[in-house]
């Protein structure tokens, strides 16, 4: 193989994990700017702004025809923007009630333990089960003092969350582009306008609330969102949800950046622990493809 060969080659095993990396710094640090704007609109106010704002960026760049489609795809949509939806709901009540980097570690969860059902190879079980090491690592055995409430809606965005990387990948294969994240985001923004409208009203309409929500709706829904589907479209779901081990570390490094929420040296270890399993999880899938 040649060098020019070797290059292409490396190229299309890791562009995906670039992607999936890329997605996963703006989302966290997105959501560290939402902590931020909590205050000024609710955290369903902030969901709200986040998902309409998206749709309405998407919808005027992507432009995507609605024409042409069968009951399959439209129902692929409206599974992938109620998940989208349900997911940020969920999630922005948990950090609403607990720490940013707890929230992350058990929502992360949901990906990991869709890896492990969905995996066929023992060695993504392992890396799977490395990663799940770390997240619990992360939590620093600290999870019991935290608001039950809190947990329990960061657990079930986890389910969310696992639900989204299937219909992700579903959408990306059926729609081109990113027409289909961009029709899946506006009927998500749809769903969340009411509790967002019930909790924090005219609130919505200020300007400067207005300008850090768009802000969140880049770094949390157009970018990462965009990243993913664009990423699945190439890497199988189980080491993609194996690669979601990173948000804790990456949720831990923006809370300490954004939010001054120190690192100590066991969430150190803990982070190193879930980037050693996706860098596994990254080799073993090259190495497959390799044998192909």
């Amino acid at each position: 193989m040649g060098a020019g060969a070797a290059r292409s080659a490396a190229g299309h095993r890791f562009g995906p994990v670039a992607l999936v990396v890329a997605g996963g710094l703006s989302v966290q640090f997105g959501s560290a700017v939402a902590v931020l704007l909590m205050p000024r609109a609710g955290a369903l106010g902030v969901v709200t702004l986040r998902l309409v704002l998206a749709a309405v960026v998407l919808l005027a760049v992507c432009r995507p025809k609605v024409r042409g489609y069968g009951r399959a795809d439209w129902a692929t949509v409206v599974a992938f923007g109620t998940a989208m939806a349900g997911m940020n709901i969920l999630f922005y009540q948990a950090v609403d009630r607990i720490p940013l980097g707890a929230a992350v570690t058990l929502e992360v969860l949901g990906p990991l333990i869709l890896s492990v059902v969905a995996s066929r190879r023992l060695m993504n079980l392992l890396w799977a089960g490395l990663a799940l090491g770390g997240v619990v690592l992360l939590g620093g055995g600290g999870f019991d003092r935290l608001d039950p409430l809190g947990a329990a809606f960061a657990l079930a965005a986890g389910a969310m969350w696992a639900t989204y990387i299937v219909f992700s990948a579903r959408t990306g294969r059926r729609f081109p582009q990113a027409d289909g994240l961009a029709l899946a985001m506006a009927f998500g923004a749809v769903l969340s306008l009411p509790f967002g409208i019930a909790e924090a009203g005219g609130r919505l309409l200020v300007p400067s609330t207005i300008g850090l929500g768009l802000a969140v709706a880049l770094m949390s829904s157009v970018l990462p969102y965009t990243l993913e589907l664009l990423a699945l479209r190439r890497l199988p779901a189980p080491t993609f949800a194996i690669l979601m081990s990173l948000e804790p570390a990456i949720a831990a490094t923006a809370g300490f950046l954004v939010l001054s929420q120190a690192l100590s040296v066991t969430d150190a270890l803990a982070i190193a622990l879930v980037i050693a399993a996706s860098m596994g999880a990254v080799r073993t899938q090259a190495r497959r493809r390799d044998a192909l």
